[in-house]
């Protein structure tokens, strides 16, 4: 039988009765500022995130005195982040801004949790994954009805290592859930030739990277816009392309070094005449 994650609890002498179960993975947040990545890369905002939650959701989340919280990981498995006492404090006092995107939370509009880590879980941050079960919606459960079963246990937070440029292939909404830290930071670097493929059409789009930030900054523009300017995709049902790379570019190759290899490409996969290039 497959540890589970109440077992956990109970070692420490925690009934389940008292924990709610939290999987935070917010589809309104700004690229970069995803529950993940407030998570891995500035731990106070996760807390301010998940500290403030709807009215609608007073009776559920009050009625714990301790909050088991996970967050979605770019590749949609389930990881434990933390076991929070739980008290509820009233309703906002002041505006705040929200840590996950340029909005404004305004005083009087939602519930305030005060959220203390509980120590002693704090070697398995990161580490612990649990099968969360369809009904991902239900993000909020009761840890004495759902016992879930964890699928991994690691040895310490480590993310996925870059698998190479012509490796790489993911779809744009894995792009703007957030890659690897890793990852992002080779993908700035790198400029070149890059390939969009349309799941619904089957139809290929050649672009090409050649400003700062290479190829990262050029695909968070269709993940911001649904089109990166581009006169084709703008007139087309938003679609979640697949993204993958052709070609890189050298350090010392230059725009029109970059234009010419663009050129190449649609040539070669004829994307003018049976895809979505229009120049």
């Amino acid at each position: 039988m497959p540890l589970q994650f109440n077992s956990l609890l109970r070692q420490f002498d925690i009934s389940p009765s008292d924990v709610i179960l939290l999987r935070h993975q917010d589809k309104r947040a700004e690229p970069g500022r995803t529950p993940y990545e407030l998570w891995r890369d500035n731990r106070p905002a996760f807390e301010n995130y998940q500290s403030c939650q709807s009215f609608e959701n007073k009776s559920r989340l009050s009625r714990a005195s301790h909050w088991a919280s996970f967050v979605g990981t770019p590749n949609g498995a389930t990881m434990f982040v933390g076991l929070y006492i739980a008290k509820y404090k009233g309703v906002l006092q002041q505006d705040t801004s929200q840590p996950h995107r340029n909005e404004i939370d305004l005083a009087g509009s939602c519930d305030v949790y005060d959220l203390q880590v509980d120590d002693r879980f704090a070697d398995l941050h990161g580490k612990v994954f649990i099968y969360w079960g369809d009904g991902a919606r239900a993000w909020i459960q009761r840890a004495e009805n759902q016992n879930k079963p964890i699928i991994e246990l690691r040895p310490e937070f480590k993310e996925p290592d870059f698998p190479g440029f012509l490796n790489f292939v993911e779809p744009l909404s894995k792009v703007a859930a957030g890659l690897p830290k890793d990852w992002i930071a080779v993908l700035k670097e790198a400029r070149g030739v890059y390939l969009l493929t349309c799941p619904k059409t089957k139809e290929q789009y050649v672009g090409s990277a050649s400003g700062s930030e290479g190829f990262w900054h050029r695909w968070m523009d269709y993940v911001i816009t649904g089109h990166g300017g581009n006169i084709a995709l703008k007139s087309r049902e938003h679609s979640d392309y697949q993204v993958s790379i052709l070609e890189v570019a050298g350090s010392s190759s230059n725009t029109d070094d970059i234009l010419k290899m663009e050129s190449r490409w649609k040539v070669k996969l004829q994307s003018r005449e049976m895809g979505l290039n229009k120049n």
